[in-house]
């Protein structure tokens, strides 16, 4: 998914000064190729206040960075995700949803993500063709989740829908979802299996089963990072390596590489390009300050190609050293569910492989990557044989 060779955006317009003062977040334009205006603004305007679009946008790496993780910049309402916990209540629930996902449940998830991937995975093989954002993508992250929880098969098309309309990666539980989990969790805690669900509702904090709140939660982090955000950084990933076949091909050849080539989709095309913050007080940041009750722009799509951290940032290598880790969140608010997403990206990618020895781009076909606030490729046409 290379930039094209000629910038999308209009052309800068003369300011004061004959500075060229960028074209703002909100024009139609910059969501066809925002990459042109993330270099405008790391070169001349690393701390700028986009009035159209109603924030202070930061571009540089280093400052997304910083600003991510300043307990100043909080996230603005509403909501009642792990990201609008503050201070000691952040760190309670955090302590308590951490732990939900670790020994016997993340075994648990792990077998529900490789059932998911390669059932997905094999309806594609007597295919001549297919559109991997259609018919594996879209569908990998709600359907591992319902795998995992050992929910009916006939779920999956309503977790899809919440992860699409109600649920954020972070963990919102709003009260429909929470209602439709209520009946699941107490048959599990009265019949326990071996399901994901099952492990969590016989879990025990210092003595004590978790609270049908928490189990909950847990449910709503798990379904909110198998959203539609994981599944167009799925799509970005998988056009990434199909347009570098010989890095494709060396992952056939290497799987422990698998990982190294999703962290760097993720750097070099995030699916969530920009993250909003308010400041609770004057914040320095960018050579300038952010006034309180600002809100700010944090540009990952920017801080992952800014030159000034990575060398040559516009090109993929799954050998890049080190390609950050910005696309899920810093600090205090990093994602909880980036293991998942992980999990997702390597259980499908080798799922593919395996179902589909060669897929390659269909003839003439190219990856048209689309949006702003959430950027992917719209279709991701391929042969399979």
């Amino acid at each position: 998914m290379l930039c094209p060779l000629e910038p999308a955006v209009r052309p800068a317009a003369e300011g004061p000064r004959g500075r060229r003062t960028p074209p703002s977040l909100a024009d139609p334009d910059v969501a066809r190729d925002p990459y042109p205006l993330y270099r405008t603004l790391r070169d001349g305007h690393p701390l700028r206040h986009d009035e159209p679009f109603g924030a202070w946008l930061l571009s540089r790496h280093a400052d997304v960075r910083a600003a991510l993780a300043d307990p100043r910049l909080v996230a603005p309402p509403p909501g009642r995700t792990f990201t609008h916990l503050e201070q000691g209540t952040h760190a309670a629930h955090r302590a308590l949803v951490s732990p939900g996902l670790q020994g016997r449940a993340l075994a648990a998830l792990r077998a529900g993500v490789e059932r998911a991937a390669y059932v997905l995975a094999r309806r594609l093989v007597r295919r001549e063709e297919a559109d991997l954002v259609e018919e594996f993508c879209r569908w990998l992250p709600s359907a591992a989740v319902v795998a995992a929880l050992g929910l009916p098969h006939e779920e999956t098309a309503r977790v899809a829908a919440w992860s699409r309309t109600d649920l954020t990666h972070l963990g919102a539980v709003p009260a429909g979802v929470e209602a439709a989990l209520r009946p699941h969790i107490a048959r599990r805690r009265a019949h326990p299996g071996g399901d994901l669900l099952s492990v969590l509702c016989t879990a025990r904090a210092d003595g004590r089963p978790l609270p049908d709140e928490a189990v909950a939660g847990l449910v709503a982090t798990l379904l909110g990072a198998g959203g539609e955000a994981t599944g167009r950084a799925l799509a970005a990933h998988l056009a990434n390596l199909l347009d570098h076949p010989a890095q494709l091909a060396l992952i056939r050849a290497r799987p422990e590489l698998t990982d190294a080539a999703w962290a760097e989709s993720l750097r070099r095309d995030p699916a969530v390009h920009l993250v909003l913050r308010r400041a609770l007080a004057p914040v320095p940041v960018g050579g300038g300050t952010v006034p309180a009750g600002a809100v700010v722009a944090c540009l990952l799509g920017s801080a992952g190609r800014d030159a000034a951290r990575f060398a040559d940032p516009d090109r993929y290598d799954l050998f890049r050293a080190d390609p950050g880790q910005l696309a899920f969140g810093a600090g205090r608010h990093r994602c909880l569910g980036v293991p998942f997403t992980r999990m997702i990206a390597g259980t499908g990618l080798t799922a593919l492989l395996a179902a589909l020895p060669g897929l390659a781009w269909a003839p003439g076909f190219r990856p048209a990557p689309e949006g702003l606030l959430t950027r992917a490729p719209a279709a991701l046409l391929v042969r399979t044989r």
